[in-house]
């Protein structure tokens, strides 16, 4: 198997849409087809390097050069669970574009490619590789369960503030579920295409039926850089922006939310700072917007040692972190374990790309659902501490589920 990356004009794949895809706002990867699957065994965290020897041993030759993005690229939407398995995804074909204007396209070439081509042709002459088989027809009625009842998850939320109370734990993360169902099968290469539409400014990606549109960045390499763009700190938004930028200003003001936002950033330049000769973050947070909701977020930047950590090993490094954990972290897991018995999938888990030369970005798995069939499955957490008011944490859910819900529930 060998990959070809060519320079081209950036345009598109035809009308099929793409099978698997991330795209930030610097770069941007679509990918189509399915060359190579690879099976990552539990614990995940353990085993991440069989994926960077699976395609460091796929010849490649490009005329971009060594641009991050070239070459053979895996895919994958890892378990929030870091003793569980995981898979990647190499797409057959990837096309890349970048903020400054460039755009490529890397190829996997087998003996078999130009057979594949020519019968994906004839079934999709639309597009160039297979991607999105269409539905036999949109849903047209859907219904939405949470998993938990409400008041039953804030009494699980005053549980979690009582033994925190206790000295057991600084900080932990609960999540709520919702289950949507509907009377058609959900395509989640269209749901992904309608997310990368309403939120130009997130972390969008198509995983293995795990789509979604982020804000946090967990961690990028590119080169020697390294970059993360922790999130801890919520206030919902409003729509008019007077209300919003007064309770950013709150937000900022919260020593409630200063204090749950530094226990993130402290353990990222903690766990950065081991694989980094120099790394730092901006002196105070910031308010970033996030479609119906508003965070606390700090950018972390620094440059890796000699020679650089492949992007998946600080990935594993970082993951979770106490934006989606808690603090300390076995004490956190421990407890997430004993309130939430069913488990979060892939919500929270590190979602993103690598290249055989270990660049990569990867998001934290928020405002997501993991979709199969006619189930869609959604999760949203908060960061609960001592003080956390249980009918504020359940409003900060509700908050934080309207976009992705409105997608999926669209009709």
């Amino acid at each position: 198997m060998e990959a070809v990356s060519r320079r081209s004009s950036g345009r598109g794949s035809g009308a099929e849409l793409p099978s698997v895809m991330f795209l930030s706002p610097r770069r941007e990867l679509r990918g189509w087809g399915e060359a190579l699957r690879i099976e990552v065994p539990a614990p995940w965290a353990e085993h991440l390097g069989v994926v960077s020897e699976a395609l460091v041993a796929i010849e490649s030759t490009s005329e971009v050069g060594p641009a991050p993005g070239s070459g053979p690229i895996a895919f994958a939407a890892l378990p929030f669970d870091r003793g569980a398995a995981a898979t990647f995804i190499v797409p057959q074909l990837v096309r890349a574009s970048t903020s400054d204007g460039e755009h490529w396209t890397t190829e996997l070439v087998t003996p078999h490619t130009a057979d594949a081509r020519s019968v994906l042709r004839e079934h999709h002459p639309g597009g160039a590789l297979a991607g999105q088989n269409e539905p036999e027809r949109d849903p047209e009625e859907v219904h939405v369960r949470s998993v938990v009842p409400p008041h039953e998850w804030c009494e699980l939320v005053a549980a979690a503030t009582r033994r925190i109370s206790a000295g057991e734990l600084q900080k932990v993360v609960l999540a709520r579920e919702l289950v949507v169902t509907a009377d058609a099968p959900f395509d989640p290469h269209v749901i992904a295409h309608r997310l990368a539409a309403t939120h130009p400014h997130a972390f969008r990606f198509d995983v293995d039926g795990f789509v979604g549109a982020s804000p946090e960045l967990l961690v990028s390499r590119f080169g020697d850089v390294v970059r993360a763009h922790p999130m801890a700190g919520t206030t919902p938004r409003s729509g008019d922006p007077d209300v919003d930028n007064r309770m950013a200003a709150e937000l900022l003001h919260s020593a409630k939310n200063r204090d749950e936002h530094s226990i993130t950033i402290d353990m990222v330049l903690d766990t950065l700072l081991g694989f980094t000769s120099f790394v730092d973050a901006a002196p105070d947070p910031a308010v970033v917007a996030a479609g119906t909701v508003q965070h606390l977020a700090t950018m972390v930047e620094g440059r890796l040692s000699d020679p650089p950590a492949s992007v998946l090993d600080l990935v594993a490094a970082l993951h979770p972190t106490p934006a989606v954990g808690g603090f300390p972290r076995q004490p956190a897991l421990d407890l997430i374990a004993e309130l939430e018995p069913s488990g979060r999938g892939r919500y929270g888990g590190p979602v993103g790309w690598v290249d055989s030369a270990g660049n990569g970005a990867w998001a934290v798995g928020l405002r997501a659902a993991s979709i199969e069939g006619v189930e869609a499955r959604l999760f949203a957490g908060v960061g609960v501490v001592a003080d956390s008011d249980p009918f504020s944490e359940l409003a900060e859910t509700q908050a934080k589920f309207a976009s992705t819900l409105g997608v999926i529930t669209r009709l």
